[in-house]
Order: structure tokens, then sequence, then C-alpha cells
């Protein structure tokens, strides 16, 4: 898998990184255009506020037809550079988690994401895990690299 994930134990954090064949504005972009990333998460965006103290919310409907809410609040947004916000998952046991996404620009053609993500107890962070969250996020970020390349945003 091109996107990795490093959980230290009993550290309440985990690190996802993955190196891009993108230009870090589109990878970017693709985080923050509601467009591309109702394509790549297969989810609908209601709202997109990408700004600080904006809002989000995504809901995605299962095979049998239940819709799933996730949402938070953008705390800090810099362009092309980092997001930090919270993610919640509505309807489950989780509580609400802090996401770092810092973007960095290696060459004009590819880019790299880290997110630093910080649950409220180590627990949560191995339910996490145990979940098949590492295969999600690797074809999530496989799907948005295709599409991004398919739609030449910059370029």
């Amino acid at each position: 898998m091109k996107t990795k994930i490093h959980a230290e134990d009993g550290k309440q954090e985990l690190f996802i990184t993955r190196e891009f064949d993108l230009s870090v504005e589109d990878l970017f972009t693709a985080y923050t255009e509601p467009e591309i990333v109702e394509q790549w998460m297969g989810t609908k965006v209601v709202q997109m506020e990408n700004k600080r103290f904006g809002f989000y919310q995504f809901v995605t409907t299962d095979p049998k037809g239940n819709n799933h809410v996730f949402c938070g609040t953008i705390h800090e947004f810099v362009p092309n550079e980092k997001i930090t916000r919270t993610f919640e998952m509505g309807n489950t046991p989780f509580p609400v988690q802090l996401e770092y996404l810092v973007y960095e620009k290696l060459t004009p053609n590819t880019s790299k994401l880290t997110m630093q993500v910080i649950y409220k107890t180590v627990e949560h962070r191995n339910q996490i895990l145990q979940m098949p969250f590492a295969q999600g996020i690797n074809w999530a970020h496989n799907r948005l690299e295709e599409i991004t390349k398919s739609k030449n945003i910059s370029r």
C-alpha cells in the first residue's frame, strides 16, 4: 500500500503519510473542492466552508439505505500548506478526533500528505485500527490520485 500508517503502542495518535504524483496545489484542491471530494471519498458533501472556523459535513449512504454523517470544524486553513480540523462520525461510539493535515511540495509534480490524528483514548485509536481502516484510506488515496490526475486541475 502506498499510504502508510504509523501507530506507536500506547499512544493516542497515529500518523498517515502518502506521497502523490500530484502537485501540492492539486493535492490540496482534492481535499477542499466538494465535487472532487465526493468522487474520491464516495460521499455527498453537504457543506464545506474552507476557512478558519468553517464547518464541513459529509453524508454517506450504505447499501441498506442508511445515512452516515461525518462532520467537523476547521480550526486552521492555509492553502496548499495545512488544515487543522476536528472529525466526528455520527451515530458511532467514537468521540471527536483532532486531525492535522500537512501538505508538502516535493517537486513541481509530486507532493506529500502527512496526517496526525489524535484520538480521545488509546482504546479508541486501537478500535479504529482494528477496522479495515488502512485498506480504506489507501483505496481512497488511490482514487484521489486517479480522479485528480484525470481532471488536470491546475495544468
